[in-house]
């Protein structure tokens, strides 16, 4: 029975941790494994990509893949939906849509997005709350062209949880960073101006384009956990 790149991602996994492919090996190729699984290349493809992403495997072209020597572990952040992010904490999510407009980002926003300075973006805000009490300010530049038609109305959804839902993305940076509030982002966030915020900023790209670059304005007191 043909089996899925998880399955597949699986079984390699157990091999390497049973030692059946020792730390330095050289694995069979994709074809073998295709063969193996009865399953297309493409199939067994995306496993090995999704174990190399995890530091399990080494993959060089004409060289083959062999599992690593010292596999590094690595953390993993998926895009939280911050909906369900709030009601973990078992409290009642709501957001307001501030601002909505199309315009040219800031250059360092388009540099980012390795965009031409003067190309047009959907420009959104967003204040998420937590049982009424701000959780976190969205800043949003999004890339119409690289996502699906027609847009929704981001004041019934936000930009946050339709883009998890409806754009998948190939790749993306982030980086944390602890920044004193703006006199905007104080006021929005009904903080003193200054406040120590934590900051997240994220870029994402799609197959032929970018998606999105996104500020995220955390009140104090946010906590940040993933797994390794």
């Amino acid at each position: 029975m043909p089996q899925g790149w998880e399955e597949i991602r699986a079984e390699v996994l157990t091999r390497i941790r049973t030692r059946r492919w020792p730390p330095g090996a050289v694995i069979p190729t994709e074809e073998a494994l295709a063969l193996e699984f009865d399953c297309a290349r493409a199939t067994v493809n995306r496993a090995l990509r999704e174990l190399a992403q995890t530091g399990m495997l080494e993959r060089k072209r004409k060289a083959g893949t062999r599992v690593a020597m010292l596999p590094v572990r690595k953390a993993t952040l998926d895009i939280p939906v911050i909906r369900q992010e709030v009601a973990a904490h078992g409290q009642v999510h709501a957001f307001r849509l501030l601002l909505q407009t199309t315009g040219v980002p800031p250059i360092a926003v388009a540099a980012r997005l390795q965009l031409a300075a003067a190309t047009p973006l959907l420009h959104l805000q967003t204040l998420h709350l937590a049982d009424g009490r701000a959780y976190v300010l969205e800043d949003r530049w999004l890339n119409p062209a690289a996502a699906p038609q027609p847009l929704p109305d981001f004041s019934e959804i936000s930009a946050n949880e339709w883009l998890v839902a409806h754009v998948t993305f190939a790749t993306g940076d982030i980086a944390f960073s602890a920044e004193p509030a703006s006199t905007s982002e104080a006021a929005a966030l009904s903080v003193a101006e200054g406040a120590a915020l934590f900051i997240t900023e994220r870029c994402t790209w799609g197959p032929d384009a970018p998606i999105t670059w996104v500020r995220l304005a955390h009140v104090p007191g946010y906590r940040l956990q993933t797994r390794l």
